[in-house]
């Protein structure tokens, strides 16, 4: 199975002919499952500290010609995540887009709150999730972006049977912790963990470091994406996965 993952430009609005190129390349490239960088439509709103109801309508409207953009991809599975009105903020929602409908799977747990990433201000913690999905009759979990960084979590994908953990990012230019996180996830869930990443840099100069990555069960790195090639994609085996959760760490209890 062919998975895709990409580095998606700052600001990418569904109909420009910025996103006419990267739909051509998605098309040409035909991967089953194509993995998106987190929100990846209109700008990022969290570089403002203090929540904007206006501008968390923007990013809404901005997603929902995503979804509309993504669907007419004719991808068999597309993993992406887009903002949800909640409580008075935002969620933010992975959802897995199949046959043009969007399903939700997971919202994100955690939010960091510092210059360029006030995330915490703008959405609501997930309640509950890291419950593994199906994308292209395949098990899936996601982790969006900080989520990363709790590794407890890829441990459980990998105890409910995902062959593959989706991490949607939008990270900044020091990508060495995302790598080992990535790294990590795969050795304790014996998965695929493919990320994407935003890219560029918003008006006030917030800056995205690309990147995205694919790394085997077991902790090999398959492939990165960078400017050259914003479009990656890999083969996946269902079964090395199955193989790997009977190697160390994966077979430990606890």
């Amino acid at each position: 199975m062919r998975v895709g993952f990409v580095e998606w430009p700052e600001d990418l609005k569904a109909q420009s002919a910025e996103w006419t190129l990267i739909a051509s390349r998605v098309t040409e490239a035909r991967p089953d499952i194509l993995i998106t960088n987190e929100l990846p439509f209109g700008p990022w709103i969290a570089n403002q500290p203090e929540f904007s109801a206006s501008l968390a309508q923007k990013s809404i409207d901005a997603h929902a010609m995503g979804l509309d953009a993504l669907a007419a991809l004719d991808i068999p599975a597309i993993l992406s995540s887009i903002p949800v009105p909640t409580e008075g903020r935002l969620a933010n929602e992975a959802v897995v887009i199949e046959n043009g409908v969007a399903r939700a799977v997971h919202r994100k747990h955690y939010f960091p709150q510092e210059p360029g990433w006030y995330e915490a201000s703008w959405y609501v913690p997930g309640r509950n999730g890291f419950i593994a999905a199906t994308a292209s009759s395949l098990s899936v979990g996601v982790m969006l972006c900080t989520d990363a960084m709790f590794n407890e979590h890829a441990r459980g994908y990998g105890r409910q049977g995902a062959t593959l953990i989706a991490m949607p990012r939008a990270t900044g230019t020091a990508t060495e912790n995302w790598l080992t996180a990535g790294k990590m996830a795969a050795m304790v869930s014996g998965s695929y963990v493919v990320s994407s990443n935003r890219s560029g840099r918003t008006r006030d100069g917030v800056m995205f470091g690309g990147s995205g990555f694919a790394f085997a069960p077991g902790g090999e790195l398959l492939a990165t994406t960078d400017t050259a090639n914003p479009l990656r994609i890999i083969e996946i085996d269902p079964e090395r996965s199955v193989r790997q959760r009977g190697e160390y760490p994966c077979y430990v209890q606890g």
